[in-house]
């Protein structure tokens, strides 16, 4: 199923999910705070370790902006666990191994690679205001620089 991309002015779908701990991390928890939402493929492949690289090394930043960076993927918590300790990364990884937030965001949509295709994650970022409004979307993002780009659009 692929349904339509959530857009800027509009209220964020809110959602519950699992961290790397095995805790629940609800949108709701942040309520007054701005949140970046980011969604990934797949630990431990090269364009999603240099966004949760990035992400990790501009954490501080966002934080004076009492901004909270959320990466979303299919991974499991475990895979998630593993990743933020190989590469050392400070921010929160969340599983959606259903595939339900990322539908309910419009970001689990036809994908092409070597002239297959399939339904997969496309790379997105969501900038939602403390009001639960998405500020911001970014669409089929490049990985590198984009923690950077977000940060400056703040």
């Amino acid at each position: 199923m692929v349904t339509r991309m959530s857009k800027e002015g509009e209220e964020a779908p809110v959602f519950c999910l699992k961290n790397s701990d095995g805790e629940d991390v609800c949108l709701d928890d942040f309520d007054g705070k701005k949140v970046v939402l980011y969604f990934y493929p797949k630990d431990n492949t090269p364009g999603c370790t240099i966004e949760a690289l990035d992400f990790s090394a501009l954490k501080a930043e966002f934080a004076k902006k009492k901004v909270v960076i959320l990466g979303v993927s299919k991974d499991s918590c475990e895979s998630h666990k593993k990743f933020i300790d190989k590469q050392d990364l400070t921010i929160s990884l969340l599983s959606d191994p259903d595939s339900e937030v990322q539908k309910s965001y419009g970001v689990w949509r036809p994908k092409k690679f070597m002239g297959r295709e399939f339904l997969g994650t496309i790379r997105t970022t969501f900038l939602i205001g403390a009001d639960g409004v998405i500020d911001k979307v970014w669409d089929g993002v490049n990985a590198k620089g984009h923690a950077e780009e977000v940060l400056k659009s703040i």
